[in-house]
């Protein structure tokens, strides 16, 4: 299988200027006395980093019973661009390494599934451990059944004899001491995390990211969902962690496409049946800044029954039900689960409690439980180990519980995504408090480079790319901020540019996402066109539709060309519908032109006829984190 991304013929379109200007920084920008950016008068982010803040190893459960005996060193080595030895024997390497990631094991059972398949007495001379590590070993029918039996503790069982307090404490402390070893600042930032599961086969799961070195992280052990599955108790731990050590931590919520309508709640807690109320709304945005908006299991961005009228919603689409299909979905929880739906019900939220839950950036991950950070379509080695590179895997389970009705297929499963965060430099420091202030966005697996500003003094000389980002810093505030109320009710204007990723596609267009609460409560959104490539012969219709870019994809030979969309997408954009009484959000999506799917690639690499199911090309995106207005 592919070892690098392979060779795709295409034309290169670099437009040196404007990249240069969307990374330009590292100088002092001096504020007016009109600035209202809170970044105007400091050292602006200067360049976009690329990471991924979700990747698990042999120390979690599920990835050490689906094959993975790579460890957080290869993890490390690998991202860093080094070449490993996948779980299946297969070299693997990045063709572009990655400037950071956080490994974020489960902390329920961590390393212990290792401990046993290794045999460590501590759990070997428990008879029904014993018994469940020979079927683990022997693989086969009993599987699926050995598994569910072995993970209790992710559903609440705290009773499970895996569960071992030395031994997690054991696998914990080398585990941050990993991450430091690895840790480089200024070249490769290793960060610390974990994985706090709740699940009941579900998705509600957070990512718990430090900014800390080993030496705080190991002052308390992670919390586990065998202590309890309730969220707000999890953010008890984090306000706990942070009094003990004087260290900071914050939580990235994830995963809701799968979560069966428990991710982002509006009435009750599910795992509790309390009130939402002011103490869990003030809390959860203290704590969860970040939302994973796209992974391996789906997009998660927005659903098309919840946005008819756009056309791009229908996009990797995981909606049968939840991350096992032992309980299929409602059309009723596709609202509590979706980004742009939760940033809408978030608007609501705030006129009723005062505080806006939902107010929270956008990146991408891969979720991957190889060891491996891979979200490029002709280099996916899959999410499980079970399922690397390999003649007909595509139509193969993730895998197959006995109570399950039906199983996830691996073509099912997206190469995606990445987070991109624009950081002062390259240290856990700054990347840490880039997330903080959600200056982050994400994308599907492409490096497309990406700045969106909002203010109300931009001109269309700012659109120029030798003052783009200083005047974007200097009159407004960058993705992830909110515009102060504007006394002359003046209508805001958005400084827009994206640059294609030098290894990927042209792009199609650029998209501002708008949702807005009106004066009854009810909450709308509308999707704008506002810049896109081959501009000379595609043009918007009265009602703002613009035509398709176009498809270039081959399937047979699994090859696509550059001869359609632009390389640059550079715009002013002002809200034509603004009203200053209304709660507002803006986010900005960028879209490629269509590109082969990695299933194609799989066909095309091992001769074999496409899943029928399948689809042949994607067109891959980017998604900033909002803007907000406050009326």
């Amino acid at each position: 299988m592919k070892t690098h991304s392979s060779g795709r013929h295409f034309k290169v379109a670099m437009a040196a200027g404007l990249l240069a200007s969307l990374a330009m920084g590292g100088a002092t920008v001096s504020a007016s006395d009109s600035s209202y950016s809170p970044h105007a008068g400091t050292e602006y982010p200067a360049e976009v980093f690329w990471g991924d803040t979700h990747l698990h190893t042999s120390n979690s459960f599920d990835a050490r019973m689906m094959g993975d005996t790579l460890d957080a060193e290869a993890a490390y080595r690998f991202a860093r661009g080094e070449e490993v030895i996948s779980s299946t024997g297969q070299p693997a390497r990045l063709a572009r390494p990655l400037d950071f990631l956080v490994v974020t094991d489960h902390s329920d059972l961590m390393g212990s599934i290792d401990q046993l398949i290794k045999g460590n007495e501590v759990f070997t001379v428990i008879p029904e451990l014993r018994d469940a590590r020979e079927k683990l070993l022997a693989g086969g029918p009993n599987f699926g059944k050995t598994l569910r039996s072995l993970i209790s503790a992710v559903e609440g069982d705290a009773s499970n004899p895996l569960i071992n307090e030395n031994v997690f404490r054991s696998v914990w402390e080398r585990y941050a001491d990993m991450a430091d070893r690895y840790n480089e600042p200024g070249r490769f930032t290793a960060m610390i995390g974990y994985e706090w599961t709740q699940s009941r086969g579900g998705g509600s799961h957070r990512n718990v990211l430090y900014r800390d070195s080993a030496e705080r992280a190991k002052q308390l052990l992670p919390y586990t969902v065998a202590e309890s599955a309730n969220p707000e108790d999890l953010w008890g731990w984090m306000q706990r962690y942070e009094d003990l050590t004087g260290g900071q931590v914050l939580a990235l919520a994830h995963n809701g496409n799968i979560s069966n309508g428990t991710m982002f709640p509006v009435e009750s807690n599910p795992e509790t049946g309390s009130p939402i109320d002011s103490d869990y709304v003030e809390k959860r945005i203290r704590w969860e800044p970040l939302y994973e908006v796209t992974q391996v299991k789906g997009d998660g961005e927005a659903h098309p029954n919840l946005s008819p009228q756009d056309e791009f919603a229908d996009f990797e689409t995981w909606d049968r039900g939840n991350g096992f299909l032992n309980e299929l979905k409602k059309p009723e929880m596709l609202q509590y689960e979706y980004a742009r739906e939760a940033l809408k019900n978030g608007l609501a939220l705030e006129r009723r409690l005062g505080t806006n839950p939902y107010r929270f950036g956008l990146l991408g991950s891969t979720d991957s439980h190889t060891s491996l950070s891979t979200a490029d379509e002709d280099n996916f080695f899959g999410q499980v180990s079970t399922l690397e590179p390999r003649a007909d895997r595509s139509p193969e389970p993730l895998i197959r519980l006995a109570d399950a009705p039906d199983v996830w297929r691996a073509w099912e499963t997206s190469a995606s995504g990445y987070a991109a965060v624009w950081a002062t430099e390259n240290t856990r420091e700054a990347i840490f408090d880039a997330m903080k202030r959600r200056e982050v966005y994400a994308t599907s697996g492409p490096r497309m480079t990406v700045r969106f500003f909002g203010g109300f003094d931009f001109e269309p000389i700012d659109v120029n790319p030798n003052r783009l980002v200083r005047t974007g810093y200097e009159k407004g505030v960058p993705m992830g901020g909110e515009l102060p109320h504007s006394r002359k009710k003046r209508t805001p204007t958005f400084l827009i540019a994206a640059q294609k990723d030098s290894s990927g596609a042209n792009l199609d267009r650029v998209q501002v996402v708008k949702g807005w609460l009106d004066s009854k409560g009810q909450t709308h959104e509308k999707i704008y066109n506002v810049a896109w490539g081959d501009a000379h012969s595609r043009k918007l219709s009265r009602e703002g539709e613009l035509p398709p870019v176009g498809n270039t994809v081959d399937v047979k030979n699994a090859t696509w060309s550059d001869t359609i969309g632009d390389a640059q997408l550079t715009t002013l954009w002002k809200d034509p519908d603004f009203d200053a009484t209304q709660s507002s959000f803006y986010y900005v999506r960028v879209l490629e032109i269509p590109t082969p799917r990695w299933t194609v690639y799989d066909a095309k690499y091992y001769g074999e006829e496409l899943v029928q199911d399948s689809k042949t090309s994607i067109q891959e995106r980017a998604y900033t984190s909002p803007i907000w207005y406050a009326p």
